[in-house]
């Protein structure tokens, strides 16, 4: 896919928070502290999809470089992606400081970036794929699906909104990070579901399915924050072509 179509969507361009700020990537994993632990986060996925080493990983959206580095520990070799350069800085530093290597870093995103290396076993992205609008998150998926082997694995963690009761878990949701991380995370979700582009989990099944994936596992976190493990079956309906 040609990243200077004059009508293709601009995924460098910020979408609420603009992480291409230095002043955001400084507070961004404490910030991330007050409700998640990133490590954790990052060692289950990688206990969930069985990653061994010499396995090729593609992380999208990888920010500061929290799963990348746990991914590279075990052995794997890892594609960290991120439209942000102040991100991909920051995990460099990150990943020098503590003396993991086995991360090739790339300035690129969702609909951009042209994996070198074969088919990759498995590819995750958390808190990403929001950036994208919808017809975007199916060029997208089409993408991922051809980076994958037969079989490979796809994780997506991400604001994935249950249609039932949407409006009133949002609310929850919204109180919920008031509460853990004051006027700060408050405002950070309150512009989530006013300026970013999280959808339906029916909008995302259906996506998935037509990229070519089978839902292994899904799961809902107040109807609002979405769990999908899915496996490649098929070949995309997307005729937009990548290099494997």
């Amino acid at each position: 896919m040609k990243s200077d179509s004059l009508w293709h969507y601009d995924e460098f361009k910020p979408v609420g928070r603009d992480y291409g700020s230095q002043s955001e990537v400084d507070v961004y994993d404490a910030s991330h502290a007050d409700f998640r632990d990133i490590k954790a986060e990052s060692n289950k996925v990688l206990d969930t999809l069985g990653i061994k080493g010499g396995e090729t990983v593609i992380d999208f959206g990888s920010g500061t470089g929290s799963f990348a580095l746990e991914a590279a520990k075990r052995g794997a070799r890892v594609h960290a992606v991120d439209v942000s350069l102040a991100m991909l800085d920051q995990a460099k530093a990150k990943a020098d400081q503590e003396g993991v290597s086995g991360i090739e870093f790339h300035h690129a995103g969702f609909l951009t970036y042209q994996h070198p290396d074969g088919f990759a076993d498995a590819i995750v992205t958390t808190f990403a794929f929001h950036h994208l609008p919808d017809f975007w998150k199916g060029i997208a998926l089409g993408r991922i699906c051809r980076m994958l082997k037969h079989g490979g694995q796809f994780y997506m963690h991400d604001v994935v909104i249950e249609e039932s009761n949407a409006l009133e878990n949002i609310a929850l949701f919204i109180e919920k990070q008031g509460k853990a991380g004051g006027d700060f995370l408050r405002e950070d979700a309150e512009g989530h579901f006013r300026d970013e582009f999280s959808t339906y989990d029916w909008v995302i099944d259906e996506m998935l399915a037509r990229a070519g994936f089978h839902i292994a596992h899904k799961n809902s976190e107040g109807g609002v924050l979405g769990t999908y493990l899915c496996r490649k079956e098929g070949e995309s309906h997307n005729a937009d072509s990548v290099k494997p």
